[in-house]
Order: C-alpha cells, then structure tokens, then sequence
C-alpha cells in the first residue's frame, strides 16, 4: 500500500513541463541507439550506458564514494565522447544537415532494380575478365568530404559506361566510380583508406579502400579483384565476398529498398513500425533519468534580494533618489528548479504610469517580479513601500564656470567665458533654486598653455535633471597672455 501510494505521489507531480522533458530526452537516446546500433564503438557506447546506470543508482541508494568518483568521471565525459565517436559524431550531425533533403525527389523504385541489375551484371563481367573495379553506391551520408580527385560525369549507369570507365586504358581505372540513385556522378575517385584491416587477410588496395569508406558512411562499395576476379562488397565497416552475381544483384536491391522512400505508406506508420525496441528502451531510460534528476521531491524556500525598477514615470515627473532600491523576497518551489534559476534575471517592476500625488504607498505584489512557473513567490519583505515622487518644472540658471589649480607662472588670465552663458534645466516643485547651482565640471588650469576653448560637462545637483535627459555641451573660452620678463 505505501508503494502504491509512492507511485501515486510521482504521477500527481508529474507536470506538462516533465512530460516535454521526457518526450525531448526519449527522442534524443532513441537517435543515438538507432545510429550507434550498427557502429562498431557501439560496445563503448553502451560501457558508458552501464556506468550512467550505476551512477543513478549510487545517487538513489546515497553511496556517497561511488556517487563523488563517477561524478568526477561523467564531467570529463564530454571530452571522452568526441575522441572516442568523433568520426561517428560528425557522420551524425551531417545526417541532421540532411534532414532538409526530405522532401527532395528520388528515381523511381523500379528504375532503380533496373540499375541494380547493370551494376551486378556489370561486376560479374569485369570478374570474369580479372579487370579491376570499385563501384561506390551512395546511401543517405554524404560522401564529399570523404572523396579526393575524381572527374564529374553525371551520366545514367550503363554497362558500356562502367565497363569503359574500368578499362586498363582509361585514365581513370584505377579510382571509384560515385554512384547515386541511376546516376554516376564521378569517375576516378580516391577513398580514404581504412586502418581496421588485421581481421581481413591479403587485401588490395581497392579493397582497403572501400573498407575505409564504408567505415566513415553508410555508403556500399563494389569491389572486384583484378588478382582474384572474386566479388566483395563493404558495407557498415564489414567486408564480405560475394559468391554470384544473382546474390550481388539481390542485395544491390535491398540497399536501394532501404534507402528509397516508398509512396505506398505514410513517413510516420513506417517511423512507429520499426524500432519498437529502442523505443521501449529509449522511454524507458528517458523516464529513469528524469526520476533521477528531474522529479520534484521536496519543496524549498530561498531568500533573494531583487532590486526594484520604478518604469512609465510620468514626463516632468522624478522619484527621490532616498526610495527603497530593494526588497527581500521568498521563493519556494522544487531544489531542481533553483538549480536552472539565475537570481540576477530577478527584479520588481514597479508601475508609476498612474503616479499623482507627492507621495504614495503601493502594495507589493507576486505578479510584479519575474520568476519561472516553476517557482512561486511565497513572501514579499517589506509587502508595501511609500514612493515619494515630485514634479519638475523647468527654469533657466546661469553656468559657472569651476576651476582648480593655477596657470602656468609664464602666463596670466584674462579672461574666462562659457557658451551657452545659461541652461534650461527641469527641478523638483519643492526645491529651492536660490540654492540650487550650475557648475562646469573642474577645469585644470595647470594644463592651459596658450588661448583655448575647452569642451566641459555641466555638473547637475540630485534634484535637478535635463529636459528628455538630454545634457547640453558647454564650450568654455580661457584666454591667456604671457607675462612680459621683468626688467
């Protein structure tokens, strides 16, 4: 009864958020179990699985060492993934890259039978006459990156093409032959050469590069032997003979099966056919993560100190600058939840659009601070502030011009002027402007050494402001002359 009572308090948690979370998570380990399920580093890939799956289970039993030491493992993780499946990396975004091919056109299926059958009969000929060939047909990875040389063709397959193409007199005999769909694309093509070749004993060159291919793409390579005048196709990094042109020509048909879509069925019913186990799998750990990492158990209460943003003040309209900057406000909500939150994003906004009176008392409350559904706002500290605001009104003052230090002793002043002589400026309706003073900001008279006019800021007191904050510039004049020698 308390397990059933368990298992309900999980799914009565479970939000619209978590179940995003899930689906994204799911669709994510089901794409790496489907393109790692033929990669030969697939067994490292599933070592790696099997720690995540200790580590998860350390966290929930509380193994405290075990928990700390696969920690430090899983955060080097990152830079142990991209050496291990770098190539398999790469081959996998540019299949992402792809995805904007979807909709692009493809020959027929039967076309394509047809060009299977040319490029087995084909194979078979060059066999029995020991004429070496390496025919590369062109899965859903794209292959340029891979392909060095080569002469651009474009043509429809044939056996008179592919029979003269391999001929010991053409120039190009000796590369690959880039087929895709019914069409070869290039000629005399250099493949990149594999390194895995122990298992496979007195392999040609051809050979060792169709294997290096097959390695890097899902591309299937023909290879005849010009020693042996046998048949081997690589594929998904394996390298088989094949025994006769009927069973080349059966298994070039599977390949375009496989790579063509058909018009018979809907993208999508294919899509929930196949796979069904590592989909099973792929929900399955989705779910066991999340109930690792993302299933909100306990719920906290943090304090955060958020500034306060005073916004649409009224034109001629100022707040003191004595108000109240912050205010302590209470969050409560899942400890998974404040690990995604960035307090700094956090602030009060406070409507002063409506603000008429000097000095009004406004109530605080949740709606006025930006926090994530996740969190709520359980106490605001203090739960209403006095805003003391006042309107400006405009007058006009004279600028004085501020100096500090003296002259050089060579010269003396004689005269110092400011433009514009006066400025417009807004004030508190409270203040007092016998009081209130316009200055330039301080102008060192020990760097003046001859007649110039000096580009100066005004220094504003705290009560007083410029029109659309808008400062003016002022230009003052110090005109100096050299004292004449004494006799």
């Amino acid at each position: 009864m308390a397990l059933w009572e368990s298992v309900l308090s999980v799914v009565r948690s479970i939000r619209l958020q978590d179940v995003l979370d899930v689906i994204i998570i799911a669709i994510m380990i089901f794409a790496l179990l489907t393109w790692f399920k033929t990669r030969a580093s697939r067994s490292v890939l599933i070592g790696i699985t099997l720690l995540g799956g200790v580590y998860i289970a350390a966290r929930f039993f509380q193994l405290y060492l075990t928990t700390i030491v696969l920690q430090a493992f899983f955060s080097i993780l990152l830079f142990v993934l991209v050496v291990i499946f770098q190539e398999d990396l790469r081959r996998f975004f540019e299949r992402l890259a792809m995805l904007g091919n979807i909709g692009k056109s493809f020959p027929e299926l039967s076309g394509l039978k047809s060009t299977a059958e040319i490029i087995a009969q084909t194979a078979a000929n060059l066999a029995k006459k020991r004429t070496g060939a390496l025919i590369v047909l062109r899965g859903n990875d794209p292959l340029e990156r891979h392909i060095n040389g080569g002469t651009e063709l474009d043509g429809m397959v044939s056996e008179t093409l592919l029979e003269s193409i391999f001929d010991s007199h053409s120039a190009g005999h000796d590369g690959a032959v880039i087929i895709d769909g019914n069409r070869v694309r290039k000629f005399g093509c250099h493949l990149p050469l594999s390194a895995n070749t122990t298992r496979y004993s007195n392999i040609g060159l051809r050979h060792t590069a169709a294997l290096g291919l097959s390695e890097r793409s899902d591309a299937l390579c023909v290879v005849v032997s010009e020693e042996r005048g046998t048949i081997s196709l690589a594929y998904l990094e394996n390298l088989t003979v094949i025994p006769s042109a009927a069973a080349l020509h059966e298994t070039l048909e599977q390949f375009y099966i496989r790579n063509t879509p058909t018009k018979t069925s809907h993208p999508a019913l294919n899509w929930l056919k196949e796979n069904t186990a590592e989909k099973i799998i792929a929900i399955f750990m989705a779910f066991l993560l999340w109930f690792a990492f993302g299933y909100q158990r306990d719920v906290v209460r943090r304090d955060f100190l958020v500034p306060i943003e005073y916004k649409n003040i009224p034109k001629n309209w100022q707040v003191d600058k004595t108000q109240e900057t912050d205010v302590r406000v209470v969050l409560k909500g899942p400890q998974q939840a404040f690990r995604l939150f960035d307090e700094r994003s956090m602030k009060l906004s406070l409507d002063l659009s409506e603000v008429v009176d000097r000095k009004r008392e406004f109530n605080l409350t949740a709606d006025m601070i930006n926090v994530p559904s996740s969190l709520t706002v359980s106490d605001i500290i203090p739960s209403k502030i006095s805003v003391n605001a006042s309107e400006k009104i405009p007058w006009t003052f004279p600028i004085h011009i501020k100096s500090h230090n003296a002259l050089p002793e060579n010269l003396s002043l004689q005269k110092m002027s400011v433009t514009p002589a006066k400025v417009r400026v807004l004030i508190a309706s409270q203040a007092d402007p016998e009081k209130i003073r316009i200055e330039t900001e301080p102008i060192d008279l020990q760097k003046i050494l001859f007649t110039t006019t000096v580009d100066a800021k005004l220094v504003l007191p705290i009560s007083v402001s410029f029109p659309d904050d808008q400062m003016p510039t002022a230009k003052v004049l110090i005109k100096v002359k050299k004292k004449s020698p004494p006799r």
